[in-house]
């Protein structure tokens, strides 16, 4: 039994246990965009739901590749308040893509990762 409660303290401070989660997404974390038309760009919204007891800020949104470009607000998130995050993507290049997208709050140590799938053809 000891070893069990080291191990498992060993790990919590290693990192290896996912954060308590303080936002809840209310809707899908992967979207699919469809059939894109090429140079067409295209955006999406992310929302989602301050679940945590304190004001959350989104510190940072990082992409995968320069084509998807993130947009948040920078205005403080109240407990049980809702917010979204935009992401455009540049439908430049044909082909089937899949893009992650990376969000940082300043009270969760974990990025949370959102993802965009879909297709350029024409």
């Amino acid at each position: 039994m000891r070893l069990f409660l080291f191990a498992s303290l060993c790990l919590f401070l290693l990192g290896f246990y996912p954060p308590e989660a303080v936002v809840r997404w209310l809707g899908p974390t992967e979207y699919d965009l469809g059939q894109l038309q090429h140079e067409a760009p295209v955006t999406h919204h992310f929302e989602f739901q301050n679940i945590s007891g304190d004001t959350l800020r989104i510190d940072n949104v990082r992409t995968s590749c320069g084509c998807t470009l993130p947009d948040w607000s920078p205005a403080p998130i109240p407990p049980q308040a809702t917010s979204q995050i935009t992401v455009e993507y540049d439908a430049e290049d044909k082909g089937r893509f899949r893009k992650k997208i990376k969000v940082y709050f300043d009270k969760q140590r974990r990025a949370e990762v959102l993802w965009i799938v879909g297709e350029v053809v024409k």
